[in-house]
């Protein structure tokens, strides 16, 4: 009897045990609480360092009252220019959590921003509206255009690549060749371009460093073996996920996005980042 009862509670141990685990592994699955992602760039052109932080695929997500948590993410981080990397407004969510989040960062920072593919979709009148907001607080939009800065004595290019699905059918290869020519041999070339699928071609025209977004860390992730499920333009298991990538003199980061209650398939293993990226 009491070898029975020992084999009752063994075996009650064991189940709660299992389900501790299952409730423990769903939690850690579906944890979307914002995570600051940050990388270091080397480079010879570098000679001082500095700091970027990549901001993409918000679709208007609410992050805290105010949108604070997300502000106070980019002012902890300190850096000397935000980047804003498409899909930061959503065509079908309300622009206002957007819109509070620009005006903040816009005051203290300055912004780049090149559109993604979900503003286009947005339709003409829509996107026209995000664009007035986003001059009226200052925020540079860059559609295939070179801005020089010179940030702590030294020379950087940012090329703005916009999004193959734009309202003038901008081809992609079009915009990169045109960037190029603007940009010198003494500066160094940051990218910010929504589409990490054209690496190669990032690749060719020898930017210094790509900055992208669009694929939403495959929605889907299992640590340490799938770095990302899908991706509308890659397919199953994107190769450019979210991460850091290296070919030839190329550096590409791929942030896994902010974008949250705006996709009807919870992220999987897959936090929303804020990337800070520094140059050294």
């Amino acid at each position: 009897m009491e070898r029975k009862k020992a084999f009752g509670t063994k075996r009650k141990i064991i189940w709660l045990s299992l389900g501790a685990a299952v409730i423990l592994l769903a939690a850690l699955a579906l944890d979307s609480r914002l995570l600051v992602q940050r990388y270091t760039i080397r480079a010879e052109k570098i000679t001082a360092p500095v700091r970027l932080a990549l901001v993409t695929d918000l679709h208007s997500c609410k992050y805290g009252e105010n949108q604070q948590e997300l502000i106070r993410a980019v002012e902890e981080a300190e850096p000397d220019m935000v980047l804003l990397g498409g899909d930061i407004f959503d065509d079908q969510l309300p622009p206002r959590n957007t819109e509070v989040f620009l005006q903040a960062i816009a005051a203290k920072y300055p912004c780049y921003y090149v559109a993604g593919n979900h503003e286009y979709w947005a339709g003409k009148e829509a996107f026209a509206s995000m664009e007035a907001f986003m001059k009226s607080c200052g925020i540079r939009i860059l559609k295939g255009d070179v801005e020089r800065v010179a940030v702590k004595g030294q020379v950087l290019y940012i090329c703005g690549a916009d999004d193959p699905d734009n309202f003038d059918h901008l081809p992609m290869e079009m915009q990169l060749e045109s960037m190029k020519r603007s940009t010198a041999e003494d500066g160094y070339t940051v990218l910010l371009s929504h589409r990490p699928e054209y690496f190669d071609l990032y690749t060719e025209y020898g930017f210094d460093l790509a900055l992208c977004g669009h694929a939403h860390g495959g929605q889907w992730r299992i640590p340490f073996l799938i770095n990302g499920v899908y991706t509308p333009d890659q397919g199953l298991f994107p190769e450019w996920a979210g991460g850091f990538y290296q070919k030839e003199n190329t550096t590409m980061v791929v942030s896994r996005g902010l974008a949250r209650e705006s996709t009807s398939i919870p992220r999987i293993f897959n936090r929303p980042e804020l990337v800070v990226a520094d140059l050294q």
